[in-house]
């Protein structure tokens, strides 16, 4: 799989020139809004941030929730960007409904809105995004914990650790797209719990952290000692999972997560994961700190990939047990990739 080449190809498929050269006084203004800034995740997303704004003459302002879900941080945060007089904004939203009518003013503001890794709800609340595929990532750990499993699939007792009880969009996309994966009908595909299945134990939220992983790993096990799938919606929440199994005596379990984050591909060598969907921040974030320059220069707007409705910023499957029919790179290459 050429992803480098891939992703390269994307980003100049998108590459914007620089803004013209501004006196100091009224350079360019941006913020980055992410969910927090803890999950090394979002600590990649603002170093991209960072880099690519020194880089072109870009005043970054970043701003982050409390804790995944903090939803009113992320409102304030919005707010103060407009009154500082930013272009732009770049948002990894916490509640992708909740947030659009704040995104609407700041738009209404003259402010170029960008959605990064999470799509609005809906997409088209925010003038772009950029992001993995989020079902698509989904979906390639479902194939692949089905083809693992083979026959063993239709007897699987399957665990689904999402993120939040307020289903942001990102969490809807990966939960669904592994159960499709998985050869589950989906009943609503625009929200997570409603499916009947009988091998679905149930859903529990995580905050996307470990703390958050570990508790609802013993909950559901509490509900079903005999799971031996668990589906993560990223790699924190899996490290937890596996701490909770660990400790119920159950190291065997199948487990597979949405990141590609350097801690998550060690995890996947070492066998604690089994598969993993790599994305890329740090690429999401610059590209958006690159829009927001070229909006600032001449007021155009980036455009989605070909077929979607978001700019899509590559995802790869991670497994060190490659199974016919997916299309994976090993840990080794994960490592090359890998942030965090």
């Amino acid at each position: 799989m050429k992803l480098k080449t891939t992703l390269c190809m994307g980003a100049a498929a998108l590459a914007f020139a620089a803004a013209p050269a501004f006196a100091e006084s009224h350079a360019v203004a941006a913020c980055l809004i992410t969910k927090t800034d803890t999950n090394p995740f979002f600590v990649k997303m603002k170093e991209g941030a960072e880099a690519k704004a020194a880089e072109l003459g870009v005043a970054l302002k970043s701003y982050a929730g409390k804790i995944d879900g903090d939803h009113e941080s992320q409102v304030a945060a919005i707010e103060a960007c407009v009154a500082d007089g930013a272009k732009g904004i770049l948002i990894t939203a916490s509640d992708t409904k909740a947030i659009v009518d704040s995104v609407k003013a700041a738009r209404d503001a003259g402010v170029l809105v960008i959605a990064l890794d999470t799509p609005l709800d809906p997409i088209d609340a925010a003038d772009a995004t950029f992001a993995t595929d989020n079902f698509r990532a989904g979906l390639l750990i479902g194939q692949w914990a089905n083809a693992t499993l083979g026959a063993e699939a239709a007897n699987a007792k399957i665990a689904l650790l999402d993120l939040a009880i307020s289903q942001p969009s990102v969490d809807v996309l990966r939960d669904q797209g592994f159960l499709q994966g998985m050869g589950i009908d989906l009943a609503d595909p625009n929200k997570w719990g409603d499916e009947t299945d009988p091998r679905i134990v149930g859903n529990e939220v995580t905050a996307g952290n470990e703390e958050g992983g570990l508790k609802a790993m013993e909950a559901l096990l509490a509900k079903d000692p005999d799971i031996n799938v668990v589906y993560t919606i990223n790699e924190p929440s899996a490290a937890g999972a596996y701490e909770a199994l660990k400790a119920a005596g159950k190291e065997g379990v199948l487990i597979v997560s949405v990141d590609g984050g350097c801690p998550g591909v060690a995890d996947v060598k070492d066998g604690v994961i089994g598969a993993t969907s790599q994305q890329y921040p740090l690429l999401m974030a610059s590209l958006g700190i690159e829009a927001i320059a070229k909006f600032a220069a001449d007021g155009s707007k980036p455009v989605p990939s070909e077929g979607k409705d978001f700019f899509d910023t590559g995802v790869a499957l991670i497994t060190d047990a490659p199974v016919e029919g997916v299309e994976s790179i090993d840990s080794t290459k994960g490592t090359e990739l890998c942030w965090g």
